[in-house]
């Protein structure tokens, strides 16, 4: 026997007041209901404000992923007008991602209790204010300070727009909607540089940061008029007390001591220096420290441990992890490869990426809108992860003389794989999550990537600084250089570029493609890990009702018994 709507709606959670009988305010779950036998019965139906909410998501997400990397390939020019050094550009290119990474839980936090939206004006609100900062900086004192605002702002923008939409869209359904924003993101990943290094070189630096202007302009208009979600009514003081202050203390001392060091580790500093290690290992217990007191000793947990609680979610967020540390070393080590090895300026080595970037967009779309169809995700985590195992291996065969057709041949296929993923496993994770923990699944499954992409950076170095060094001390007239070469990709960019065309300089080409490639052998050996694990995840449901809090609110007519209208 079918639950009635009125059944359906009753028990859809919420701290708001029955609606008068005139007139139903709903969320968006209600245009679904779910039948014993737990097929859906009706479809998933939203109207034109709900395309417009969610085409502001999509707003401030691309300009987020646009921002991430714009300034990468700006930072030389900047660096040589503001007088600054070379670590002074590589923390305010490190410095976004690394906030924008420990804030995540913080605000996904924050806005389970005192809203999405109310958050989303925070985070946009810092965003802003790091742009300006930035734009009208002199030295890159303050341009760190400006990044460092921002990456909060970014940070909570990226977690609070997926959990948003977890709020509006049945579980089903996600998968398609999950794939634009991860589209968006792709987008303006790829833009980013391009735009970066068409400002910098053309007009000024400073217009990377203005350009984000129009955008929190038209996604705050837009978010304002057209994302309406219910909000709880309990006093600010009440919620207040609900703040897990200690664990948010623990969670960001320990969680940003433990990224600081592998940021500046083999960079800054040697990995074997006490700088590095001593902040790793301290903070190291700080996070078991942590995971304690949310276990044992929180009211209301920061990060509930309830999402690790099946082997499904732990094998997708442990994948979650390496899906962004093999995507941000493919984005940050492979433009190096075309600039260093090819020879190429910043915007052709960003143009070069597309062959892969551009797939990733695509790829998540389709396979989104795929799983919304079957209501199936593991044929999706089997196929991306052979794909990404299957293209980075390709890219060990990227030599000196690779000719055009066969490095856009070779990056077709890793950006398919990773494109393909992004949705599937997002998706496996909510699948396996209960009604209540939705929302702190997909927080905690954006913070773990955003986690990996920060450690994927560093890793990569490690790999190819042990390995470009061994290479070189191989040929006798580079072994003298080769620990002051070896030990930054990005800084020897420049030196290849002013080095005269001899032996020299094709020995130490070789030697950085030699370095490269074990980078990407050891991505494809951890994909493959990956790849193994993933046999093992469970096939589980995603016909399921959507309960929340924070739905997205519009109005509907009721028909009265005799068919007639009720206004």
């Amino acid at each position: 026997m079918e639950q009635s709507p009125d059944i359906t709606l009753a028990r859809t959670r919420s701290n708001r007041a029955p609606p008068p009988v005139e007139e139903k305010v709903i969320t968006s779950d209600q245009s679904s209901t779910i039948s014993q036998t737990g097929k859906q019965t009706s479809g998933f139906n939203p109207g034109w404000r709900f395309y417009l909410a969610f085409a502001s998501l999509s707003t401030i997400t691309l300009m987020a992923a646009l921002d991430a990397t714009s300034i990468s390939v700006a930072l030389p020019i900047m660096a040589r007008l503001l007088n600054g050094s070379a670590i002074e550009a590589f923390w305010a290119g490190t410095s976004f991602l690394l906030t924008s990474t420990v804030f995540q839980p913080i605000i996904g936090s924050f806005s389970h209790i005192f809203g999405r939206k109310l958050l989303i004006y925070i985070s946009l609100a810092l965003f802003g204010a790091g742009v300006i900062v930035a734009a009208v900086a002199d030295n890159f004192t303050v341009i760190l300070v400006g990044r460092s605002v921002q990456g909060i702002g970014g940070g909570g923008i990226i977690c609070l727009t997926e959990m948003t939409v977890t709020d509006m869209v049945p579980l089903r359904e996600r998968g398609k909607w999950f794939s634009f924003l991860s589209s968006m993101w792709a987008i303006g990943t790829v833009t980013g540089p391009l735009l970066g290094g068409g400002f910098s070189q053309n007009v000024t630096w400073r217009w990377i940061f203005w350009i984000n202007l129009p955008f929190i302009g038209i996604g705050l208009a837009m978010i304002i008029l057209f994302l309406n979600l219910h909000q709880q009514t309990s006093s600010f003081l009440a919620k207040l007390r609900r703040v897990d202050w200690l664990g948010m203390v623990l969670f960001l001392s320990s969680s940003t001591g433990f990224l600081i060091p592998i940021t500046w580790g083999g960079v800054q500093y040697a990995w074997s220096s006490w700088r590095t290690l001593v902040p790793l290992i301290l903070c190291s217990i700080g996070m078991l420290l942590f995971v304690l007191y949310e276990a044992k000793l929180a009211s209301e947990p920061l990060i509930r441990l309830s999402v690790f609680s099946n082997r499904t979610a732990n094998i997708n967020f442990s994948a979650s992890f390496i899906h962004g540390l093999i995507l941000w070393c493919v984005l940050y080590y492979l433009p190096l490869y075309y600039e260093a090895v090819k020879g190429y300026t910043p915007i052709l080595a960003g143009v070069s990426l597309f062959p892969q970037t551009f797939t990733v967009a695509p790829a998540a779309t389709i396979t989104g809108a795929a799983i919304a169809i079957t209501g199936r995700y593991r044929w999706a985590l089997w196929s991306g992860w052979f794909l990404t195992v299957f293209g980075l291996g390709l890219l060990t065969y990227l030599k000196t003389s690779t000719s055009t057709p066969a490095w856009v041949f070779i990056n077709l296929v890793s950006g398919l794989g990773t494109g393909i993923l992004f949705p599937a496993m997002s998706l496996a994770i909510q699948a396996a999550s209960s009604n209540a923990d939705q929302a702190y699944a997909v927080n905690m499954f954006s913070f773990v990537r955003a986690f990996g992409q920060t450690v994927g950076v560093a890793i990569g170095g490690v790999i190819f600084q042990n390995q470009m060094r061994r290479k070189m001390l191989a040929f006798p007239q580079l072994a003298p250089f080769a620990s002051e070469y070896s030990r930054d990709a990005s800084g020897l960019v420049q030196i290849l570029k002013q080095m005269p065309e001899g032996q020299f300089k094709h020995d130490l080409r070789v030697s950085y493609t030699d370095g490269l490639r074990y980078v990407w052998i050891v991505m494809a050996v951890l994909a493959g890990l990956v790849m193994v694990a993933n046999l093992f995840v469970e096939g589980l449901a995603l016909d399921r009702a959507l309960e929340t809090e924070q739905g997205f609110k519009h109005e509907v007519k009721e028909r009265d018994e005799e068919g007639g209208e009720k206004k």
